[in-house]
């Protein structure tokens, strides 16, 4: 089955795969601050996002009743709204109030996976034009029940190098958490095309950048390694990850890799918010290492006592 086919359960399963939750289907989601039903969630076609991508977006963990890491996350929508010229119309609390709403409409507490977007707004007719916009800003919030599939967590992933490169700031800035995925899209339709679950992303020069949608690590004689962050998304995972390895005395490095490193590696993982840590089990149809996860699995102990820090600390 093609890529380009609806999905179905004998596909591979990425970073993204999720234990089924018959809860999600009566689930409320906001539009605008109006609480809706999945299935009657509307956007007019003259959003900037549906027409040309122009729109910023977060996701967040919530872990009994704290929104993790939502400052960092919040810090990097700001950024995001600044650098493409969206005034997003409402304060941090606000936005963190709005949130709130529809997680309490929901009456969710745990185990809960939280996007919100923000797009420039209506236009007057399809056009790149911002000045043809009509409206304020759009916000609509989707929680949804959502826990990784711990057999995907458990296998690993595998990855296929994509020949679509990540592009530098001088085009569209890599950080820069947008609308404007198509060219991630395409990388991983290569990916699964090629059999593999993901898709590994290398920069203009040749050296391993990122995923389509998380970032890669690789463990060598006991030293971690993850790419520079100039060609790619500085994910709050990511950050958290380099942070506790530091602070752990683990010898961890953004530096400049190729595959060559790779396929010689004695382990990998990627990062994300959703998924967390998830290790890659092999690259390009080559086996990485020898199946010990070891690090892998302590840098996952102490992302995870980073949440549980991070909840008691707002509790």
């Amino acid at each position: 089955m093609s890529a380009r086919q609806v999905a179905s359960p004998l596909m591979p399963a990425g970073t993204h795969d999720a234990v089924p939750d018959d809860r999600n289907a009566d689930a409320v989601v906001s539009v605008n601050g109006e609480l809706v039903g999945r299935d009657e969630a509307k956007i007019s076609v003259f959003d900037s996002g549906y027409l040309v991508g122009d729109g910023v977006w977060e996701a967040v963990r919530l872990h009994r009743g704290v929104l993790v890491f939502l400052d960092e996350h919040l810090d990097r929508m700001w950024a995001a709204a600044a650098t493409v010229g969206i005034d997003i119309g409402m304060s941090r609390a606000a936005l963190t109030a709005e949130i709130r709403k529809v997680l309490d409409a929901n009456s969710m507490t745990d185990g809960v996976h939280v996007r919100f977007m923000l797009t420039r707004g209506i236009k007057r007719t399809p056009s790149q034009d911002p000045r043809l916009t009509v409206s304020g800003p759009n916000l609509v919030i989707i929680p949804e029940h959502k826990l990784a599939r711990p057999a995907t967590s458990a296998a690993g992933i595998s990855l296929f190098t994509s020949t679509i490169r990540r592009g530098g700031p001088e085009m569209l800035d890599p950080r820069l958490n947008c609308h404007s995925k198509l060219h991630e899209v395409m990388a991983l339709i290569q990916a699964i095309e090629a059999g593999a679950d993901e898709a590994l992303m290398l920069d203009p020069h040749g050296n391993v950048a990122t995923c389509n949608s998380t970032n890669f690590f690789m463990v060598r004689r006991g030293e971690v390694r993850t790419s520079t962050g100039s060609y790619c998304l500085h994910g709050i995972t990511r950050g958290k990850v380099l942070e506790v390895a530091r602070h752990a005395g683990i010898p961890v490095h953004e530096c400049d890799f190729s595959l060559f490193d790779v396929y010689s590696a004695d382990e990998a993982f990627v990062t994300g918010t959703f998924g967390g840590l998830t290790p890659v089990r092999a690259v390009d149809g080559r086996p990485i290492g020898d199946g010990d996860r070891s690090m892998t699995d302590r840098l996952r102990g102490l992302y995870q006592k980073a949440i549980d820090a991070a909840v008691e600390a707002a509790s």
